[in-house]
């Protein structure tokens, strides 16, 4: 069907279902498109250059490749989907091997046209390949939650991406238990020798050692406070977040949970509540005013005067989670973290912007608090949060 068609109704609901299943066949094969880059295409099919389909291919071609690799591929999977040649099998990423050329990967050539409604894609299996009750492969599914585990959060556009990727999230959390540190203390049995308390003890037989007095580790378990920044530069990453932070109030024995943005909130009451969904609920309630601005120092000040001496002790580690955007004087935040870092054992700072190309901390907020932060670390996607358990084990 011709590319022309699409300016007779560019924005009805077939137009949006097609760009939609566009826009995830690029993802599938790496390129970065996210919900601005769908809604600039949107306007693109509303506009002139969609009534010919070279100036369609130019105006998404420019809006969606970022890197030489996707301008290599654009043009094949364009001709793929749009005007129905060029690819002929279907595949998704998956543990199935593909048939179209290397690095590429897309739905079913010739079954959709340009305003049709969504067909069943026709996935190709190898041989030996095991299929669930649901119809998946299960080496589909794997693929599937490795994927989910790379890609930015930014980046999850569906409904369903978004659900599997909380759904992992608490998951991991809950894998990652509380990791113990240990202090030595008198056993009977045990790795050492407790040399002191055994002359001690044998004092009452003459000076012989007849009872060996051991020193065993005993476990004490690591306290965890999170700070998740709720203001509006995070919004794309505070949904998941808040899912990995009730995974970790339910995992961890000692652990405490707040959010900021102009002010600091206490959630750890509402993510203790078993059902996930309530546990959002009650804590959507709490936290009214995310999505603004953002007073990092401010809400540091608080903790620091509030809560602090309740949740912290020497075996804690701070973590706070802030793309380190601060309304406030940069140095009142340089003046709080270095009050935290005297409490705490430990300080790490998760900033999803390490995960983009060519980041570097330049705001202000930021260099502040660089100074008192024993972990700077990228927490863009699930791989990045799994990073973290090697660095929790260590305290």
């Amino acid at each position: 069907m011709s590319v022309a068609l699409a300016t007779q109704n560019p924005l009805g609901a077939a137009a949006r279902t097609q760009l939609n299943g566009f826009a995830q066949i690029l993802r599938d094969n790496g390129f970065v498109v996210g919900l601005a880059e769908t809604r600039d295409a949107l306007m693109i099919l509303s506009s002139k250059n969609a009534a010919r389909a070279s100036r369609l291919r130019a105006s998404l071609k420019t809006l969606f490749c970022s890197r030489q690799s996707d301008w290599q591929k654009f043009d094949e999977l364009f001709d793929a989907y749009w005007l129905s040649h060029g690819m002929k099998s279907a595949t998704r990423i998956s543990g199935a091997p593909q048939k179209s050329p290397t690095g590429l990967q897309t739905q079913a050539a010739g079954r959709r046209g340009f305003g049709e409604s969504d067909q069943a894609d026709h996935v190709e299996r190898g041989e030996g390949s095991e299929v669930s009750e649901t119809g998946q492969s299960k080496r589909e599914g794997a693929s599937r939650t490795e994927l989910l585990s790379t890609t930015d959060f930014r980046h999850l556009s569906q409904p369903e991406d978004l659900a599997a990727a909380h759904d992992l999230a608490e998951r991991l959390a809950k894998s990652m238990r509380a990791r113990l540190t240990r202090r030595m203390h008198a056993r009977r049995t045990g790795q050492r020798l407790d040399l002191r308390r055994t002359i001690h003890k044998s004092i009452a037989q003459g000076g012989t050692p007849l009872q060996l007095i051991q020193r065993k580790r005993k476990d004490k378990p690591l306290r965890l406070v999170v700070l998740l920044d709720a203001s509006g530069s995070m919004n794309l990453y505070s949904a998941v977040f808040l899912r990995f932070m009730h995974g970790v109030l339910d995992s961890f024995r000692e652990a405490e949970a707040f959010v900021f943005h102009t002010r600091l909130i206490h959630i750890s009451p509402a993510l203790k509540e078993r059902n996930p969904q309530r546990a959002m609920e009650r804590m959507s309630l709490l936290a009214q005013g995310t999505g603004g601005g953002t007073r990092i120092g401010a809400s540091l000040a608080s903790f620091n005067r509030w809560h602090a001496k309740r949740c912290i002790h020497s075996r804690t580690c701070v973590m706070i989670v802030s793309d380190g955007y601060d309304t406030g004087p940069a140095e009142n935040l340089g003046v709080e973290m270095q009050a935290l870092r005297r409490r705490c054992r430990r300080i790490a700072w998760l900033n999803p912007m390490i995960g983009w190309h060519g980041y570097a901390p330049e705001a202000a907020g930021m260099k502040a608090a660089l100074p008192h932060i024993d972990l700077f670390a990228p927490a863009h996607n699930l791989e990045s949060l799994k990073a973290l358990e090697p660095y929790l084990a260590r305290i």
